[in-house]
């Protein structure tokens, strides 16, 4: 794995990650429960949805892999039909995005620290958005000269699960502590992503 690692090139995972930390930042459905869990049972609630958010997508992550290497093993070019799918769902998610009004109005947290962190687990697991997102960002950000995919897709899962580890707790703390004050920023981070999105699907389109 850690041969793997080094093996991937580092301008590639420093791009992944500055992605991976500002779709993790814009408003979706993780951030609107870590922000609602820690404005009703306080900053620790926040912290403890967000662990719970960060363990489902993990999960989807080794569901990932497990996929994506069976797929790689029995379909001939799956690699690059992996990439030109993952590149499709990205457009759409890119325009999904730029009309999506924010969705922290409408969450409803968790206020007990156990109830928000199963919720946040079950949650995320329970999503297909999330499992197909995975499946589609990350393969992008992989290169068959580096070593296994399934290895790197795995790297490529724990960087951008432990970024929104941080940022979910971060906005669950902030939530509890300052209440609703933060969520008018929720439009502008959409329309962000959004133009992410789409880039990153032109940039898989073309290579």
């Amino acid at each position: 794995m850690f041969e793997t690692l080094f093996a991937m090139d580092t301008a590639l995972i420093l791009t992944f990650t500055g992605a991976g930390i500002l779709l993790n930042i814009t408003p979706g459905s993780d951030v609107a429960f870590s922000m609602a869990s820690g404005i009703s049972g306080g900053p620790r609630a926040g912290v403890a949805a967000a662990t719970g958010i960060t363990l489902g997508g993990l999960t989807h992550v080794f569901f990932a892999v497990v996929g994506i290497s069976a797929a790689l093993m029995a379909v001939p070019h799956a690699y690059d039909i992996i990439r030109y799918l993952g590149a499709a769902y990205l457009i759409i998610l890119a325009v999904k995005t730029w009309r999506a009004p924010p969705e922290l109005e409408k969450a409803r947290g968790a206020s007990r620290l156990v109830s928000a962190l199963k919720r946040g687990y079950l949650t995320n697991l329970l999503n297909p958005k999330v499992a197909l997102f995975i499946v589609a960002f990350l393969p992008q950000f992989t290169r068959p000269e580096a070593g296994p995919i399934w290895q790197q897709i795995f790297i490529l899962g724990l960087i951008f699960n432990a970024s929104g580890l941080v940022i979910n707790s971060t906005y669950g703390i902030a939530a509890g502590l300052a209440g609703h004050r933060i969520i008018r920023m929720g439009g502008t981070l959409n329309k962000i992503t959004s133009i992410v999105f789409g880039g990153l699907a032109a940039r898989l389109i073309w290579e």
